[in-house]
């Protein structure tokens, strides 16, 4: 396995890997996320979101070249508040592994991959989501040394 950077114009590869984590939210939380999303309109809003500034994808590759697994992080300037210092941080937006490759250590390169890159770019500070259905996700992140540190609440008419 080999990680690489993964285009804006290489967006559709993400498609099927995106479409498995998405399923897995519409199952848990159908009332917060679209059932069903077309892989064309996925492949084209990935294509733009990539090309933004501060945006970057990691893909993990098997010898063949098939994607085994995904990450998607961009890096956030916040400026000073009374209330906290400046920082720059890197925030993990998406993590996605296909399902025969679970819990073989591909996340965790995957992430250990973007720690090395932020951490060239002299960024300390790695922040991620996830949803409490997710305990997978959960236990990777704590296995790779992030805390949990806030509990966002929703309410939904």
């Amino acid at each position: 396995m080999k990680i690489i950077d993964i285009p804006a114009s290489d967006a559709a590869r993400l498609v099927p890997l995106l479409q498995d984590l998405h399923a897995l939210h519409v199952t848990h939380q159908p009332d917060r996320h679209k059932a069903d999303p077309c892989d064309k309109d996925l492949a084209v809003w990935l294509g733009k979101w990539l090309a933004a500034e501060g945006l970057y994808a990691l893909g993990a590759e098997s010898p063949q070249e098939t994607l085994l697994g995904y990450l998607i992080f961009q890096v956030e300037h916040r400026e000073a508040l009374p209330v906290r210092a400046a920082e720059t941080r890197a925030m993990l937006h998406h993590i996605s592994v296909q399902k025969a490759w679970r819990r073989m250590g591909v996340g965790k390169a995957l992430i250990a991959e973007m720690k090395a890159k932020v951490r060239a770019q002299g960024i300390e500070i790695i922040t991620a989501t996830y949803a409490p259905f997710n305990a997978a996700s959960a236990a990777l992140m704590t296995g790779m040394g992030l805390t949990p540190v806030l509990t966002v609440a929703e309410w939904r008419a």
